[in-house]
């Protein structure tokens, strides 16, 4: 296959689909790899690397989406870049589909084989190619809460750890997964008064095991999170439903509950988001205000921190993009039930349920089409 790499066009998105050493492995295997020009300066790799590699380097993406057999990418394509997907092609990459109808007709529209990094699956019940990229926004949740909470930054003038004889501040972390976990190892790290939320009773023994009494874990309820509203100076939103649109936890009533200039965090916003007056904004213009609240709510985080960032998910996405690469996507997603529970689209068709019910499109089982 020819293996297509274009530079990511969203705001301030500095990751790339492929690394130099992923290239070089494609092409080891018989592959081609064509990555646009400047692909991957903004994660620290030059033109030269991906030649020392031998991939080939294309003047512009039309060039790079014209000729690839299979493209990797790392965001959801853009519209632009959706007007140069194919029948026949196929698209590796993060999608979140559910809260977004344009892209979705535009997939369909297009013809193109969609696979979602974020609905792959492991033997463990996990989203493995989700997985890195949780961890990285996890763990930058707290940092940029901090930021937010700052006076200067429309924050109501908290440090996160305190200092002896003034008390730390309030973190509420609603989900107990591997952003929330991730968030919680940082802000607790950062010397902050942790609470921890969520259903699953064995994950919030688990937290309490491993944090060792470092947080407090709390069943998560409707009632539990109002009570803890009032006293938060940091709620981060960690909640997710694989594949659906994220459930709304905090509603714009309970704003006027809150401190003035408590942040919110929504770590859950490329799914839509979990409270009720997210809305996506950019590393450029991170933060709004609304009845006092700061929102922080980048739908790229993890593109902050590029380098890692693109170490990490190049970990993660390398096998599935060989397989995909070595067998062709049908022969693939055959051999593979994991990855066939990413694919998303297929020659107007689409083959995930919870985006089909979150916008009122008929789904088919992934398996009719194999």
């Amino acid at each position: 296959m020819l293996i297509g790499c274009p530079t990511e066009i969203k705001p301030q998105e500095y990751r790339v689909g492929l690394r130099p050493d992923a290239a070089k492995e494609a092409i080891l295997r018989g592959h081609k790899v064509m990555v646009q020009a400047g692909a991957g300066l903004g994660a620290g790799y030059t033109d030269q690397d991906y030649l020392d590699a031998g991939a080939e380097i294309a003047a512009d993406a039309q060039t790079v989406f014209d000729k690839a057999d299979l493209v990797v990418k790392v965001k959801e394509p853009q519209a632009p870049e959706r007007a140069m997907l194919r029948r026949g092609q196929i698209l590796f990459t993060y999608l979140h589909l559910a809260p977004d109808p344009d892209q979705t007709r535009d997939l369909l529209d297009s013809g193109v084989t969609a696979i979602a990094y974020e609905t792959v699956t492991d033997a463990r019940g996990g989203l493995p190619l989700l997985a890195p990229m949780s961890e990285v926004a996890g763990r930058l949740a707290p940092q940029a809460g901090s930021w937010a909470l700052q006076k200067a930054n429309g924050g109501e003038g908290v440090l996160l750890g305190g200092v002896p004889g003034v008390r730390p501040a309030n973190v509420v972390i609603i989900g107990g997964g591997v952003v929330g976990t991730a968030a919680a190892r940082v802000a607790a790290g950062m010397g902050a008064n942790v609470t921890v939320l969520d259903r699953s009773i064995p994950r919030l023994s688990y937290l309490d095991d491993i944090f060792m009494g470092r947080l407090t874990t709390q069943y998560a309820t409707a009632a539990a999170t109002a009570e803890l509203l009032p006293v938060a100076d940091m709620v981060i939103g960690a909640v997710l439903v694989p594949g659906a649109a994220a459930p709304k936890l905090v509603s714009r009533e309970q704003l006027s509950t809150m401190k003035q200039g408590a942040v919110l965090v929504d770590v859950a916003i490329d799914q839509g988001g979990c409270f009720e007056t997210s809305r996506p904004t950019t590393h450029q213009d991170p933060i709004y205000e609304i009845d006092g609240i700061v929102h922080y709510c980048v739908a790229n985080m993890p593109g902050a921190v590029s380098r890692t960032s693109t170490q990490a998910l190049g970990n993660a996405t390398l096998p599935f993009l060989l397989s995909l690469a070595d067998k062709g996507w049908r022969q693939a997603i055959h051999d593979d039930a994991h990855l066939r529970a990413g694919l998303a689209t297929h020659e107007g068709k689409l083959t995930s349920a919870p985006v089909g019910a979150a916008l009122g499109i008929e789904a088919v089982a992934a398996e009719s089409l194999i």
